[in-house]
């Protein structure tokens, strides 16, 4: 076979074992919910090391997202889905067969177990070239991958793996052979048309049944051990059909490495669409939307429509609560959201699912929402509160003044900045000044920027700026409604109707403490 093996994830295959090259930056993944998103996708599948890589590996060409989008478009088939959600299954099963060889002690143990591997190979193999030649594919790398499974399939190589398999399983089913039991003395002899009384049995006690009952036999587990009497039975049946064992020697030393490389890369990289969209599958089914986002590296225009926070979503979908989505756009000069309103109103989830959407954008993921333009960055920096650490001797305004220091100084006009609740420890006046000073260096670099501030002023900087508030339920101020619209900033925080929800307004206090 051609060594230029095809690959799911890049348009020309890397080196290696597909994965991407060196590991990318993931500082921002916990500020953003993404490390704990990336651990529910890879889960514990086989493969969860290339997932986990291939998830913190932003792309920077925009070709190379698309390229993945194709095969999750083509995935989108249910029937496609289906064929090789079942190929990577049995495949999975042949790789667990392969590992096991090295624990089996008896020849004919493992010869017979490297036999059962290959033969549910071959089916896998036959079964999705069969299936890929009549599906409706698009995509560049499974188009590539459906040529080059029809040309292993068709190739010498395959067909005698094929033959010989079907032609061993075949030889060793028709082996018949009776065991006696002597005390603790076994003999083994052909067999020569014996009475079978374990049908004599059954047929014995056939009129006792009595419908549906508890079944109390004991499981013995067969798969892959074998004990030390069975190992030796089965060497005395190898010396009674010496043609049928040494035919099965003959093919294990001819079809020991069956595997085909290509296919096991390709079988690697489809476990992180299979993955992927295993994730997404219960929020679909709840209901949600996911789409394949226009990325774009020279235009700083983004949108989405009816986008959410994955990681949220997810918790909120498994206990059956509603998930609230939202919308964002940046036209013309606008290049920062100035995120303001009240207190757990949804701001901080706005900030993560803009950076989540990107970062999963540049993976060649499909996206939360029904519609998305996004960027393609070189980086993303995000500032998140941190709990201050006792150790240093250093104060919180102190702390955050070097974490925003390093961004603007490693930050480039295809950066993305997401800050979070910063100089929150300091007076008004002094983080009115402090982001004023940060905005206007971002607005200077041309960064796309969210910016969750309590500042309200800092929301009408000019004309790059977007002011985004998070709302109430205008009946009923104490009622977050979680959406965060364009808006300008209204400077009312509603504490006072929270303390009347419940119940620890001023006057209530001091009539609970009798005064």
């Amino acid at each position: 076979m051609d060594t230029s093996y095809p690959s799911l994830l890049f348009a020309e295959a890397p080196s290696g074992d597909g994965a991407s090259g060196q590991d990318a930056d993931r500082s921002y993944a916990p500020d953003l919910n993404l490390d704990q998103i990336v651990a529910a996708v890879a889960g514990d599948r086989e493969e969860r090391e290339l997932i986990t890589k291939v998830m913190f590996g932003p792309l920077h060409d925009a070709d190379a997202v698309r390229y993945r989008q194709e095969v999750f478009r083509d995935l989108d088939d249910p029937a496609l889905f289906d064929a090789v959600k079942r190929f990577a299954g049995r495949i999975q099963q042949v790789r667990a067969h392969l590992r096991q060889l090295a624990k089996m002690q008896d020849r004919y143990h493992r010869e017979g177990w490297l036999l059962d591997g290959a033969a549910i190979y071959c089916d896998a193999v036959q079964s999705l070239a069969g299936q890929l030649a009549s599906a409706p594919i698009s995509s560049r790398a499974l188009a590539a991958f459906r040529e080059y499974l029809a040309s292993y399939v068709a190739s010498t190589a395959f067909t005698a793996l094929v033959s010989d398999t079907r032609s061993r399983k075949e030889a060793l089913g028709q082996i018949r052979y009776c065991t006696r039991i002597h005390g603790g003395r076994v003999e083994v002899s052909r067999y020569q048309e014996e009475a079978d009384y374990s049908a004599t049995v059954l047929a014995t006690f056939e009129r006792f049944k009595q419908g549906a009952v508890k079944d109390y036999r004991i499981r013995y587990r067969t798969w892959p051990g074998m004990n030390h009497v069975a190992a030796q039975i089965l060497e005395l049946v190898a010396r009674l059909f010496p043609e049928e064992f040494t035919a099965l020697d003959e093919y294990c030393r001819q079809h020991a490495a069956f595997l085909d490389e290509g296919i096991r890369r390709v079988d690697r990289e489809l476990q992180f669409y299979l993955a992927y969209l295993d994730h997404t599958r219960p929020l679909r089914l709840a209901g949600l939307q996911f789409c394949y986002p226009e990325v774009c590296v020279s235009s700083k225009e983004v949108h989405a429509a009816d986008t959410f926070d994955l990681a949220l979503a997810h918790k909120l979908v498994a206990k059956r609560e509603p998930v609230v989505t939202n919308a964002f756009s940046l036209a013309g000069p606008e290049r920062i959201f100035v995120v303001t309103g009240p207190n757990q109103g949804g701001k901080t989830t706005f900030a993560r699912t803009f950076g989540q959407l990107h970062h999963l954008a540049c993976v060649g993921c499909p996206v939360p929402g029904s519609a998305a333009r996004l960027f393609l960055f070189d980086h993303l920096f995000t500032h998140f509160a941190r709990e201050e650490d006792l150790t240093k001797m250093s104060g919180k305004l102190e702390d955050d003044l070097v974490r925003i220091g390093k961004i603007l100084r490693e930050a480039t006009p295809r950066s993305i900045v997401i800050l979070n609740e910063i100089f929150a420890s300091t007076t008004l006046h002094d983080a009115r000044f402090l982001g004023t000073k940060l905005l206007t260096k971002v607005m200077r670099l041309d960064a796309l920027c969210v910016y969750v501030t309590f500042v309200d002023e800092l929301a009408s900087l000019g004309e790059q700026v977007v002011s985004m508030m998070s709302t109430v339920d205008p009946g009923n101020p104490a009622e977050r409604t979680y959406q965060v619209v364009r808006k300008p900033a209204d400077g009312l925080a509603y504490a006072l109707a929270l303390a009347e929800k419940y119940d620890v307004t001023y006057e209530r206090l001091r009539e609970r403490l009798g005064r």
